[in-house]
């Protein structure tokens, strides 16, 4: 990693979690007595036995439920064009190969017809500045798991610097967030026979200190998960050794949300310190540094983090204001201190700021060079790149030369070298690839073809009040030839959570599957996002979390008062947390929109903390079993929320059988509430993919069709008809 971040860590971190066991169906009755700590039981709930995920019997729940939706979706004329278009999106062998450097060359992961699991595979820095690179063959994915007669999913791989050819591979069955390990050699292009291999799936990570030892933070057995089902300890394994006998150097407490050890590295891959953290909720981490064999706890806020070492300095960020020695550093910004001086003084070392935001101002990421840093920022929703650099005693930055009104992205950088590639995209314009050896500006490298003909289509952005006044921006992707009298189908989506920011990119799928047809997009920019920083998202969670609900639905509403579409042409979607949000706009407002795509969501939040891996995210949402927090949650829960007698607008729910994260439980209960009260709906469930898809390109363009021919029936010809 180049960076070392909280949501770095949480991610390398994270950890699978296995459902409530569902002792029965249970009667419903409104008058059961509720369980001490107020969570809904069997007594209350007939549908827990969903949440098994591959019980016999909620397998033949999704098999029925899913003959019923593809047996109305496949019938209808446009599902097998919708899919033809959307396979050949995703099957172009002229979209852009993106890639990772490494000293032997560029890596980069493919995916096509040919090798629906994907091929790892590497070039030349010459070859990749040709239109049609030549590529070497590290590792074939389909014909690993034709051979082992598994479904695996590549997610990634851990290797030793500075050479990155020692690496540890990841693989999932299915897609599950959980992985097994084995050790690859990409010189020899083979896994290495007697080398170190984890065949147990878990959650965790692994990091390489020297060429025979991994630190190592994964399920060892009882007593090292937490209740969200992450790692709580990190051992050093020696190669040749028994994992079981691997020494425990770091140990947090159960009750975290995860915890574990780590190697603080600069950009040569020599190791400075062992770090470690404590993640007490999944936005607050204590940090810990070893110092003559002990655990120093860093005196920094919670919700502040290392965040990489950058010309002999290490560098941290934090989302509060933090005040140290006689300042305060504002939140989001980025300060220094000397590492020499860390080392010696952990909490001693003077503090420099590097940067701080300006009003409406975010960072976002962040790639270390082997001369400088870059960081991606936000301003005013617009993307912008800062350079950073340590010369004559003080922080200098300077804006890279890129395109204006775009949003940007780091795509790559060297460890080594000042190489670094950019990503530069908008909503009709294909994604554009710059690159730069630190002479000069960034040149456009790769550009992606057009996928849908953009004639006539225009972006505008807009902002909408909110319940308690607040304004919300968004932005309109309008068709050619929309008019502002209300008839435009409209598909408007968010998210609004965790400090992820929606931002506008290129719309291949959708340009093709929806722009062209005439439909509208809308992407709302809600609070409980990362949009505009951390107090952005801090404003919306928790108690405050209705403000992120509030503002979809005002964003909905003055789509309306603005003659952009009307309720009969309105449709949502979001996915996980977005699907949750989803799910509350159909149960607070089911008059103001005609349909509601909810993926792979949350969505019965009283029981949300024994489903998947819920529990990490009760510093987002609160915990149910407290009566104070129940109560915030109540106020929206859409599982709880869907009653008698209120005509819903028909959503479509689906979920992936391998999502170890969010469950499909969550999706097939409200699925199974709406059959129950004899509402219309439609359900979905990938028996693949997990919740970060992994699936191949066939069946995510069966997805994206199956929902697009939704959108059309529910918001073109529904309302056509509703109209007459």
């Amino acid at each position: 990693m180049k960076l070392v971040s909280t949501l770095a860590l949480a991610g390398a971190l994270a950890m699978t979690t296995t459902p409530a066991h569902a002792d029965g169906h249970g009667d419903h009755s409104d008058t059961a007595e509720a369980p001490a700590d107020g969570v809904p039981g069997p007594e209350q709930d007939p549908y827990i036995w969903l949440e098994e995920a591959r019980s016999d019997e909620a397998l033949e729940w999704v098999e029925n439920e899913n003959e019923l939706t593809l047996a109305k979706m496949e019938a209808d004329p446009r599902f097998e064009q919708l899919k033809s278009e959307a396979l050949a999106i995703f099957d172009s062998e002229d979209r852009i190969p993106y890639v990772s450097f490494r000293p032997d060359g560029l890596y980069n992961f493919w995916q096509d017809k040919e090798n629906p699991k994907g091929l790892l595979r590497r070039t030349t820095l010459e070859s990749y500045q040709t239109d049609e690179p030549e590529w070497e063959i590290i590792l074939d994915v389909d014909a690993l798991a034709a051979a082992e007669g598994k479904e695996w999913v590549y997610k990634g791989s851990t290797c030793l610097p500075p050479a990155l050819n020692m690496c540890m591979i990841a693989l999932s069955d299915g897609g599950e967030d959980a992985t097994i390990m084995r050790e690859f050699n990409t010189a020899t292009k083979q896994f290495v026979e007697g080398g170190f291999a984890l065949e147990e799936k878990s959650q965790g990570s692994v990091q390489w200190i020297d060429k025979d030892t991994l630190l190592v933070g994964r399920d060892f057995g009882e007593g090292t998960l937490t209740e969200s089902e992450y790692p709580f300890t990190s051992r050093v394994w020696k190669r040749g050794t028994d994992i079981a006998d691997a020494e425990e150097i770091f140990r947090g407490e159960a009750d975290d949300v995860w915890a574990g050890a780590s190697l603080l590295r600069d950009n040569t891959g020599t190791v400075h310190a062992r770090t470690a953290f404590r993640g007490v909720s999944f936005h607050e981490s204590e940090y810990f540094v070893q110092k003559d064999g002990e655990w120093v706890k860093l005196d920094i806020p919670k919700k502040a983090s290392p965040y990489g070492i950058v010309d002999g300095h290490l560098l941290y960020s934090t989302d509060v204001d933090w005040e140290t020695d006689g300042q305060t550093f504002p939140a989001d910004s980025l300060i220094a201190v000397d590492l020499e001086e860390w080392k010696a003084d952990p909490n001693g070392a003077a503090k420099t700021l590097v940067w701080a935001p300006a009003e409406r101002q975010t960072k976002r990421g962040g790639a270390i060079t082997g001369n400088a840093l870059f960081v991606t920022m936000l301003d005013n929703v617009v993307g912008k790149v800062l350079q950073f650099n340590f010369a004559d005693g003080e922080w200098v930055s300077e804006q890279v030369e890129l395109p204006d009104n775009a949003t940007l992205g780091i795509a790559t950088a060297s460890d080594e070298t000042d190489q670094i590639m950019f990503t530069v995209t908008d909503f009709l314009n294909p994604t554009t690839l710059y690159y730069s050896d630190g002479s000069g500006a960034p040149q456009v490298l790769k550009t992606s073809p057009s996928r849908f003909d953009k004639t006539g289509m225009s972006v505008e952005q807009f902002e909408a009040t909110s319940a308690d006044g607040t304004k919300i921006p968004y932005f309109v992707v309008k068709p050619k030839g929309m008019e502002m009298d209300g008839s435009t189908p409209v598909l408007m989506s968010g998210y609004g959570g965790f400090q992820i920011p929606r931002l506008p990119g290129y719309m291949g799928s959708t340009g093709k599957l929806w722009l062209e047809k005439g439909g509208a997009y809308v992407l709302a920019n809600l609070r409980g996002g990362g949009e505009f920083g951390p107090n952005w998202h801090q404003t919306a969670i928790r108690e405050n979390k209705q403000r992120t609900w509030d503002d979809f639905i005002a964003v909905g509403q003055d789509l309306v008062d603005k003659g952009i579409t009307s309720p009969e042409h309105l449709g949502i979607q979001g996915g996980s947390q977005g699907g949750l949000l989803v799910g509350t706009a159909i149960t607070q407002r089911p008059d103001l929109f005609n349909a509601a795509i909810v993926a792979i969501p949350l969505f019965d939040m009283l029981r949300y903390h024994l489903i998947g891996r819920g529990a990490s995210w009760i510093g987002e949402y609160g915990d149910p079993r407290i009566e104070e927090q129940r109560k915030w949650i109540e106020g929206y829960s859409p599982y709880q929320k869907i009653v008698e007698g209120v005509d819903y607008p028909t959503p479509f729910l689906w979920a992936s059988t391998a999502d170890d994260r969010t469950h499909p439980a969550h999706a097939r209960k409200g699925a199974a509430k709406l059959k129950e009260l004899g509402q219309p709906y439609y359900y979905f469930e990938d028996m693949t993919g997990g919740h970060s898809g992994g699936v191949d390109n066939e069946q995510r363009a069966k997805l994206q069709a199956l929902q697009y021919v939704y959108l059309m029936q529910q918001l073109m010809d529904n309302a056509a008809s509703d109209g007459e």
